[in-house]
């Protein structure tokens, strides 16, 4: 199946926030084997997202909007979707009474065009939102399908896991699943150069590299008729991997290196404390964040100044002065102290 994102809203267009579902949705649906051939950004513009939803039908089987649900003037999603199917908006009395409940929640009143989100096209599939007022839904027709989300990041990906992906899953043939083996330590260039001959012959798994946020990715992804069979055809391949990458390997998943850092410290007994400068308490403020860190996060400082690395930590004038505040020397001495 071919898909296409379409983001509606000119805050995006104009740069005032990042365009996150358009980044979560697209890695979603390509690890489950729905290709995302074309991005598209449009405004609040009736016109321009007519037009921008006709043309991504005629390269697409599957349209996945966000944004343009909530309860305004320039909230035009639904009302150009139901349009291009020839359907009609009509009021859903359950998706009305789930806003009012939220609202009386929220011990506020909820205004006549909180109303309009209830409206929903005719015959359409209905997303429920679990995390805001504004439900999902999808329309169905001409081979086509057209499916609309809620813009806050917070109610989309929520919704699409629960949702959507299920919704989904009964257009797909067979599973595609994927494994992401997390990488420091080697560049993603020297990664791939080491992996090259593994790569250049790769069929189903496939073996994807990418660099994020300081660390290299792997992505092995097989497609096969169930998750066991799939799991089985990446086994050998991240096999071969871990022997050329060894333990510059030092996670899989999503965990980020801060959280399996702080389950090594539990899981062996060993205690920590931490000493920042330009960080400003940032590596203790993710250590502090993983469950049962207390056991073992004994404190924090933060060392701005060369007075305190001094004063706190014991850093030799000398080495401050001859090689730095942010230096190796530096940071060695800080540890030490």
């Amino acid at each position: 199946m071919r898909a296409e994102i379409l983001s509606v809203g000119t805050e995006l267009l104009l740069g005032d926030i990042v365009n996150t579902n358009a980044q979560y949705i697209a890695r979603r649906l390509a690890d489950n084997g729905v290709f995302v051939y074309y991005q598209t950004v449009v405004g609040d513009n009736p016109k321009r997202l007519s037009d921008a939803l006709d043309i991504a039908f005629k390269r697409a089987d599957i349209v996945i909007a966000t944004g343009g649900l909530g309860p305004t003037k320039d909230d035009i999603t639904k009302e150009i979707g139901a349009k291009f199917f020839n359907r009609k908006l009509v009021l859903h009395e359950e998706s009305l009474k789930k806003i009012e409940k939220h609202f009386k929640n929220m011990n506020r009143k909820m205004t006549d065009n909180n109303r309009k989100q209830a409206y929903l096209p005719e015959g359409c599939v209905i997303f429920p939102n679990a995390n805001g007022t504004a439900p999902g839904c999808a329309i169905e027709g001409n081979n086509k399908i057209f499916i609309m989300l809620p813009g806050p990041p917070k109610e989309m990906a929520p919704m699409f896991e629960d949702e959507v992906m299920p919704y989904l899953s009964k257009y797909q043939d067979g599973v595609l699943v994927s494994k992401v083996l997390r990488v420091l330590g080697v560049g993603e260039s020297n990664m791939e150069d080491s992996i090259k001959d593994l790569m250049d012959s790769q069929t189903n798994p496939t073996i994807a590299p990418y660099a994020k946020d300081g660390e290299a990715i792997l992505r092995i992804t097989a497609k096969a008729r169930d998750k066991n069979e799939a799991l089985g055809l990446i086994a050998p391949v991240e096999k071969q991997i871990r022997e050329r990458l060894k333990d510059n390997i030092y996670g899989t998943g999503d965990a980020p290196i801060w959280d399996v850092v702080a389950k090594m410290l539990i899981d062996r007994k060993l205690t920590i404390a931490v000493a920042e400068s330009c960080t400003g308490g940032m590596l203790a403020s993710r250590l502090i964040n993983y469950p049962g860190i207390s056991d073992v996060f004994m404190e924090g400082a933060v060392t701005y100044s060369n007075d305190a690395k001094m004063r706190r930590l014991g850093v030799s004038a000398k080495t401050l002065k001859k090689y730095g505040a942010v230096s190796a020397e530096t940071a060695r001495e800080m540890a030490e102290g």
